[in-house]
């Protein structure tokens, strides 16, 4: 009974390794988020502390706890099971569970072989923990030093830096596209935004011949885009939109303003421009941009605009772009890209995957706004989805990480556009429920039910628009 004991033991360690884990990955490793900021705490209760309490409660008392933690083991199989973002076995969390394997190892010996009693669950993922995130720090300290490197290696390489609060990746993929054809241009991919993301680009996929790096960074809170930074030291740089973005973070717009406008620390800054909604007085080289944004013209097909007195035109949706592209215009034409060559560029102007990308297929309009998290852009998708004169859906979990004052915005506005509102996920589904006509209203429990409540709520003809996404944990 005694090795059935230690058994559970060893298995109920790993199993609440494995939650603890997974929650720290999707909270990008930082614990204060996952104590703090976690969008379904009630999780840590049912997940996390109730089960912990169990196993204590039932090890103390019988020889049982083998039965607590193959009920927990249950329960998080079928937990696992509607998640859409599985814990992924990088090396870090590889080094974690080596850790917390050795010190549930160890502890569990010194309680059979010496009578050692002690805490034997909670006491190796706390030194797991503790031990894995030293190593993570000396291992990332080497990676910085890496990269420090590699960018001296590279002494005449343009560096350009976009923050904001909507658009990054936008500006940074529209900078890369019109720099392309006189440049050698390489931009961090995706949304890769942290300090550690931008790390692991420069040593992993920067190539050496580069010209021009666009660099996006982003923030959770003080300090982080000082920290890339003084690190990559753009160049040049644009601030773009300053918005509620992350305000749970930062606490007001200030903070967030504040944050943004650290990219202007730059030793090597030689210009800069700085969205009007940052207030920013402009010195020498630091302007502002978007008074002179005019004549806006953005439909279903695509986008014209005039800035100062040149007229502009893509193959891109969302009259917000004509702040983007003007960003980026700005930046090609201080690295001395033609007007002609801007032009030209911007008609194979390919749109960003994920925000405002239309598709044609079985019959049915379909606008992928996935990626667009913010109320300006989703208040454009529903603009957009207006102007079609067929029927209309929109599919969205709704804002995460706002107040709920604009998502009651957002409700009442989907409730006017749209003549069905599917709302994926519990987040803000009371909200929709109280500002949605409850004959247009439908609720996606999960993501796997998706394709059959396409297949019973829409048909050929309708407008299908997918505006923002937010993972099942959210």
């Amino acid at each position: 009974m005694e090795l059935l004991n230690i058994l559970s033991n060893i298995l109920f360690v790993l199993a609440i390794g494995y939650y603890f884990m997974t929650n720290m990955q999707w909270y990008s490793y930082k614990l204060t988020r996952v104590l703090f900021h976690h969008t379904k705490t009630w999780w840590h209760l049912v997940y996390f502390l109730i089960p912990l309490f169990l196993y204590f409660a039932v090890s103390r008392e019988t020889d049982f706890s083998i039965v607590v933690t193959l009920v927990y083991i249950g329960m998080l199989y079928m937990w696992r099971k509607e998640q859409d973002k599985p814990l992924v076995f990088t090396g870090r969390v590889k080094r974690f569970f080596a850790a917390l394997v050795f010190f549930t190892l160890f502890l569990v010996m010194m309680k059979f072989v010496l009578n050692f009693e002690i805490l034997i669950v909670i006491i190796p993922l706390i030194l797991a923990y503790g031990t894995s995130a030293m190593m993570e720090k000396m291992l990332f300290l080497g990676f910085q030093n890496k990269a420090e490197k590699r960018l001296e290696s590279m002494p005449n390489m343009i560096v350009v830096g976009i923050t904001a609060s909507y658009g990054k990746t936008s500006i940074k993929n529209y900078i890369a596209h019109l720099l392309s054809k006189k440049y050698k241009v390489y931009a961090t991919p995706r949304s890769v935004n942290t300090f550690g993301g931008v790390l692991k680009d420069i040593n992993d996929d920067l190539p050496s011949d580069t010209e021009v790096y666009v660099v996006e960074m982003g923030a959770r809170g003080k300090g982080d885009i000082r920290e890339i930074t003084e690190f990559v030291n753009p160049h040049l740089a644009i601030v773009g939109k300053i918005g509620p973005a992350h305000i749970e973070y930062f606490k007001n717009l200030e903070n967030i303003r504040n944050t943004k406008m650290e990219i202007l620390s730059s030793d090597r800054l030689k210009e800069a421009w700085v969205h009007d909604s940052a207030m920013l007085n402009p010195i020498k080289h630091i302007h502002s941009f978007g008074k002179e944004i005019h004549d806006i013209r953005a439909t279903l097909d695509g986008l014209d605009f005039k800035m100062d007195d040149d007229e502009y035109h893509a193959n891109i949706l969302g009259s917000f772009n004509a702040m983007n592209l003007a960003a980026a215009i700005k930046v090609a034409k201080a690295l001395d890209v033609e007007e002609e060559m801007i032009k030209k560029q911007l008609n194979t102007l390919e749109p960003t995957a994920h925000r405002l990308q239309r598709m044609d297929a079985g019959g049915k309009a379909i606008i992928d706004d996935s990626f667009n998290g913010n109320i300006d852009g989703m208040m454009e998708g529903f603009t957009l989805a207006s102007t079609y004169e067929g029927r209309k859906v929109v599919i969205t979990p709704g804002l995460v990480e706002v107040d709920d004052e604009f998502n009651v915005e957002i409700a009442k506005k989907a409730n006017e556009v749209f003549d069905l509102v599917v709302v994926t996920g519990d987040l803000n589904y009371a909200i929709f429920k109280e500002h949605v006509d409850v004959d247009k209203l439908v609720k996606l429990e999960s993501k796997d039910k998706m394709q059959a409540m396409l297949i019973e709520h829409t048909s050929a003809g309708d407008l299908i628009l997918f505006a923002n996404d937010a993972p099942s944990f959210i």
